[in-house]
């Protein structure tokens, strides 16, 4: 068991004080901290190794270059992909959807034909297909949840699957809710009905044991800010067989074979998706963010996690006028739900909470969470949410109840 006191010491930011407070940060699902090996990674490789990849013959491109495909293979490793050549680097989880998004509905559909979220995407997974139904004319579907916020069940869902169904892209975990989606399952359906899958990780990659072998899903996104690595780079896994049907997403450099005014040839995966300079520094910085999760090791990240997760559940329900929204457990196993808790107290604005809480040296999310259409199912226009990382405490978690406490007599 680790000694959670010292894997704080890894994150400096977290002994700040914030208006005179102790910072007690729980907006994890937005951005988590980075420890000092990611910094120390990223600075040493702008010092020493600076330079572009794959262009160079020179030394410290060769460098930089077996630095960044060292972590590709980090990556591969991680999810558990068969290849290499399933591992595209993004952005972003954002830009991973949107280039599935892009590049599947150009090459594999046509008007009429359906996409099929659920009802408690992020806006990544409904904005990406919506731009695509104005563009081709596809349709956007969704199933829906319930009260609890979870999934319809899985006999539910063949009610939604159509002749046209082309493609379900679903999350893995909630950003509101926590809510853990039964992929596995979906995913089972969906192949039956000859229906690729797309997964939305962001939320759970930083969380879980992810392998995507096992879980047969056809594509998998991630970010590398949500898993203690840096902004500003994302992964897309996908399988090699549908990477190789679909198109190029962007036009530029290194993402070609050979250009003539006549037409042009694209390189072979992953690199026909990766056009312009990476962010090879960031994709070092990643590297090392896997490497640190690794060795803090996913038993006690999960077990740490479902345990504040439970704990805090549990503490916020002996507040009058709470309000917790997505799956609720009292006092036992959390195994649907993961590391994000949102709430609303009485009639307090879920704006006016987080900005009391803030005076106090709590940061939360507030707002709608980038999933407005889930904020209409629910029936409200935001929330407060606390999300978990593998450095927060219980007290931490006593510090919100009794902010929130203070704050709900000013009311």
């Amino acid at each position: 068991m680790y000694d959670i006191n010292k894997i704080r010491e890894d994150f400096p930011i977290l002994s700040r004080e914030v208006y005179g407070k102790p910072l007690v940060y729980l907006d994890n699902a937005a951005t988590t901290q980075k420890p000092l090996c990611v910094l120390d990674a990223m600075r040493d490789e702008y010092l020493n190794v600076n330079a572009n990849v794959h262009r160079g013959v020179h030394y410290l491109s060769q460098q930089a270059t077996d630095l960044h495909e060292a972590a590709r293979e980090k990556v591969r490793q991680f999810i558990n992909a068969k290849k290499i050549e399933e591992i595209v680097f993004t952005r972003g989880t954002t830009e991973a959807i949107n280039l599935v998004a892009s590049s599947f509905c150009e090459s594999q559909m046509k008007a009429g034909d359906e996409v099929l979220v659920t009802e408690m995407e992020h806006h990544s997974n409904i904005v990406s297909w919506q731009l695509q139904a104005q563009r081709l004319g596809i349709v956007v579907k969704h199933l829906p949840i319930t009260d609890d916020g979870r999934l319809v069940g899985c006999n539910d869902i063949t009610a939604y699957i159509t002749p046209r169904t082309k493609l379900i892209s679903i999350a893995h975990v909630s950003n509101v809710l926590g809510t853990i989606n039964p992929v596995e399952d979906i995913i089972k359906i969906a192949h039956e009905h000859g229906i690729p899958v797309l997964v939305d990780g962001a939320q759970s990659a930083p969380h879980m044991k992810i392998d995507v072998q096992a879980m047969d899903c056809d594509f998998f996104a991630f970010s590398g800010h949500k898993m203690y690595g840096p902004t500003g780079i994302g992964v897309l896994y996908g399988k090699e067989e549908w990477l190789e049907k679909l198109p190029p997403y962007q036009g530029g450099g290194e993402m070609i074979d050979k250009v003539t005014w006549e037409k042009t040839t694209f390189e072979r995966l992953p690199f026909k998706f990766e056009a312009g300079t990476p962010d090879y520094v960031a994709t070092h910085g990643l590297a090392k963010a896997i490497d640190y999760m690794t060795s803090v090791g996913f038993d006690f990240i999960e077990a740490h996690e479902k345990e504040l997760t439970r704990y805090c559940m549990e503490q916020l329900q002996t507040i009058d006028g709470m309000h917790i929204y997505g799956p609720v457990v009292n006092g036992s196993p959390v195994d649907n739900k993961d590391a994000v808790v949102s709430f609303n107290v009485g009639d307090i604005h879920h704006l006016d909470m987080g900005t009391l809480l803030d005076r106090l040296g709590i940061a939360v999310r507030t707002g709608h969470h980038c999933a407005q259409p889930l904020m209409d199912r629910l029936g409200i226009s935001g929330t407060v949410r606390a999300s978990f990382a593998l450095y927060n405490t219980k007290e931490e978690i006593d510090a919100l109840v009794a902010g929130i406490r203070r704050v709900s007599q000013m009311f």
